[in-house]
């Protein structure tokens, strides 16, 4: 099973430091090489960013920076585990490498061929 995780955080406005860039580089690496990392990105501020919204069938578009947000989506990884209860636990893992308050949104994706979404 694959899955979606996103990361949530409050946006620090500084970049990560050499040692969180390491240690989270080493968890990267092993997860990549175990197969259990299939893709990871982290996102730049959100002063670079747009929100895109269609209601009523008008498009506006919000450039950021977005200062009403609590929380930014600081990154993605797709996961690829055997169970939801495995993928929690990578994501548990990195949260305690990642450092910050934050959460991770875990999302099953569909794959072709499955019957159901649930």
């Amino acid at each position: 099973m694959r899955f979606l995780s996103v990361y949530k955080t409050s946006e620090r406005g500084v970049p990560p430091t050499q040692e969180e860039m390491a240690k989270m580089g080493k968890l990267i690496e092993e997860e990549m090489k175990a197969g259990h990392l299939l893709a990871v990105d982290g996102c730049l501020p959100s002063a670079t960013g747009a929100r895109v919204r269609l209601s009523n069938g008008k498009v506006t578009v919000t450039d950021g920076p977005f200062t009403e947000a609590k929380e930014v989506i600081g990154g993605i990884a797709i996961l690829q585990a055997n169970s939801k209860e495995e993928a929690v636990e990578m994501v548990k893992q990195f949260l305690d490498v990642g450092g910050d308050d934050g959460e991770c949104e875990l999302r099953q994706l569909y794959e072709a061929g499955q019957s159901t979404c649930a």
